[in-house]
Parts: C-alpha cells; sequence; structure tokens
C-alpha cells in the first residue's frame, strides 16, 4: 500500500472505527448528543451493547485496512431498472422498493414509509472521498411521492444521510424518527428537520391503526474522529393491519438474542428486513455485521414470515466482494432448509409486494432505464 492510500484510510478511520464530535468533547469526556439517566445500555457518556461485544478500536482497523486480502468491486454496477412507485398503498398490501444499499421504500395502511434514506453520491462528510456508490438510487428523488415517515436506524454515514433529510424536508416535511441523540446530530446540520428521538422500548403512533417500537440492534454509532458510541442505534418493529414488519438497519448476530427477543415480545413478522453485506473479515466485523449464514438464523429466530435482504451492492464497505453476499446467502438458505422465495433480495430499482402467509409470490421489476 503506498503513502497516499493509507493516509486516505487514516483519514476515514474516523468515520467507521472512531471516537466524539470534536475535540473539545473528547477534552471535557461530555456527550455533545444526549444527556440522561444511566441504563443498562448508557454509561452516562457513551452507549453500549449490553452483554454483548463492542466494536474494533482504531488499532484494529489500522490492522484490517492494512491486511490487503480485500475483493476489487467494480467502479458502476448500475441495476437497469428503476422504480415508480405509487402514491399510495391501502389497507393490507405491503410494497417493498428497493433504493439501494439500508434505504428501503415501505408503502403499506396508506402510509409512505423510508428507512436510513441515502440520496448522496458517497457514504462520507465528503464530497471528494469515501465509499462511494457503484449503482443509482433505485427510484429517483423526484419519482418518491410523499414521503410521511422518515426512520434512522443510527448515525453512520451509510444510513444517516443528512443531505437527503434536508431535501425531504424542504419538499414534504416528513416526520422523522430516531433513536436517542441522533436528533442532536441533525440539527447540527439543519435546526429546521423536526426530529423525534427514542430510547429502546418506545413506542409511538404513526397513524391510525399503525404503531412503531424501538427495539435493540448490536451495532455501534459515530459520525467523526472522537463521538464513537454517543447516539443510540436501533431497529424498528412497525405494527400494520397488514402484519408487523422488523426493520433490522445494522447488527452483529449476538447469538440471536434480538432476534429471539423481538419474536417473544411481538409473536413473529409478516416481513423482516435483514442486513447481510459488509461482513469481511470475521475478526473485524462479527460484532457489527452479521454475515448471510447469520441472517438467515436470525430469519428463523425472530420468526418472519418472509425477508428482504439489505445492506450490500452499493457501497463497498468491506473486504467481500460485491456479488459474495448473494452467493453466500443462496448456500445458507440451502444449509438451514429456507426457500429462497422466503428471503429474497432485490437490486435497486426493484420492488416487491410482499406477500401474507398464504398468498403467493408477487414481484416488480420497475421499468427499465
Amino acid at each position: 500500500m503506498n503513502r497516499r492510500r493509507f493516509l486516505r484510510y487514516l483519514g476515514l478511520a474516523g468515520l467507521f472505527a472512531g471516537g466524539g464530535l470534536g475535540w473539545s468533547a473528547w477534552r471535557a469526556r461530555s456527550n455533545p448528543y444526549y444527556a440522561g439517566p444511566i441504563s443498562d445500555h448508557f454509561d452516562g457518556l457513551r452507549f453500549l451493547n449490553p452483554g454483548g461485544r463492542e466494536p474494533s478500536g482504531f488499532k484494529n482497523f489500522i490492522r484490517w485496512r492494512l491486511n490487503g486480502d480485500g475483493e476489487s468491486w467494480p467502479k458502476a454496477y448500475p441495476s437497469n431498472v428503476r422504480d415508480t412507485p405509487p402514491d399510495r398503498v391501502s389497507g393490507d398490501a405491503l410494497r417493498v422498493s428497493f433504493v439501494g444499499h439500508a434505504s428501503t421504500f415501505i408503502q403499506t395502511a396508506g402510509l409512505n414509509i423510508l428507512i436510513d434514506p441515502v440520496w448522496s453520491d458517497r457514504a462520507s462528510p465528503f464530497a471528494f472521498l469515501g465509499p462511494q456508490r457503484v449503482n443509482p438510487p433505485g427510484i429517483l428523488f423526484d419519482d418518491l411521492p410523499t414521503v410521511d415517515v422518515v426512520l434512522i436506524t443510527h448515525n453512520h454515514y451509510d444510513h444517516l444521510d443528512i443531505a437527503t433529510l434536508s431535501r425531504l424536508h424542504e419538499r414534504d416535511q416528513p416526520r422523522v424518527i430516531a433513536p436517542l441523540g441522533n436528533e442532536k446530530v441533525i440539527w447540527s446540520r439543519n435546526p429546521a428537520i423536526w426530529v423525534e428521538a427514542h430510547d429502546w422500548g418506545a413506542s409511538i403512533k404513526l397513524a391510525e391503526g399503525v404503531a412503531l417500537t424501538l427495539e435493540p440492534s448490536h451495532h455501534w454509532s459515530a459520525r467523526g474522529v472522537f463521538d464513537r458510541r454517543m447516539a443510540l442505534w436501533c431497529a424498528y418493529v412497525i405494527d400494520a393491519p397488514g402484519g408487523k414488519i422488523y426493520a433490522v438497519g445494522d447488527s452483529g448476530y449476538h447469538d440471536g438474542i434480538y432476534y429471539r427477543a423481538a419474536k417473544e415480545k411481538h409473536g413473529g413478522f409478516r416481513l423482516a428486513l435483514l442486513p447481510i453485506g459488509a461482513y469481511e473479515p470475521r475478526w473485524m466485523m462479527a460484532p457489527q455485521h452479521q454475515n448471510p449464514d447469520e441472517a438467515v438464523r436470525a430469519a428463523l429466530d425472530c420468526g418472519a414470515d418472509y425477508v428482504l435482504g439489505h445492506h450490500w451492492g452499493t457501497f463497498k464497505l468491506t473486504d467481500e466482494g460485491i456479488e459474495r453476499p448473494i452467493e453466500a446467502l443462496a448456500a445458507a438458505l440451502e444449509k438451514h432448509a429456507v426457500s429462497a422465495k422466503r428471503f429474497r433480495t432485490l437490486r435497486p430499482g426493484e420492488h416487491w409486494m410482499a406477500p401474507a402467509a398464504d398468498q403467493a409470490l408477487v414481484t416488480g421489476s420497475g421499468r427499465e432505464i
């Protein structure tokens, strides 16, 4: 590795292995995002994974980036389809459109819900540096129907894109919901955005007959070099008339503990959105990103009738090749005797009319471009 590349990785270390909002926060040992009571997942300064593993630190980040084991990705990998969603989907019907990476657009019960929206070209604070998308968003921004609710799972740049939130606010003024501390992250860039921040276990009414609950995930957070784990992360359960949806942004498998707890609490799910990518090398990524085999086990643990695998194929974040998650998922489904009709992946711009447990599968692939 040449010196220029090493310095580039060193500069990005704060994004993906990093530590407080700025020097003053680190020096004062204070949290610029959240001040609240100590709990089993907050020690007064940082949030925790109770009984779990914290992510590797800066030293391991450098060791990983110097290993030279990563597979290369193509500079462009377009799916050649784009979706044009309807204005609304009513009743029990459930339409899911894959925008790319972790960005998904859910339509059900007359609500339009956007999860972890990223329309920017890079998952980075810089316009010129950092992971760059290899395929365009699967929905043109101007083709998005009015967005009612935005769910943010955590503040890593591949999930929290304030430029996109600002565009959504200017156009639709959606209700933005995030875990504790992330409202301060967003307001630091755009204080006009309406953000509600909640703790794990909080339940919120989204509309008549539709509720939302924040649930734990096994992950971490950081926006810069000094704010490691100073804002909370979460998964979401959407309880809609057509069934419950379990949306997990990023998570280590954590022996399936959170998945089994979600099933016990919520009674299983019509649809789960589970991450399947950014998992190599395991010695580095296991605490924060599950692999496809773990994702299939998670689907069984949480009692999901159907699953959409996401968090792959748009931003190169880790060592595996662009199609490795799909290949590994196929092997895991065969190993665990799970039908590929139950656990699906989509290309950006494809959508899925998710069936009820007793319905046939109906798919769509957008319009060709």
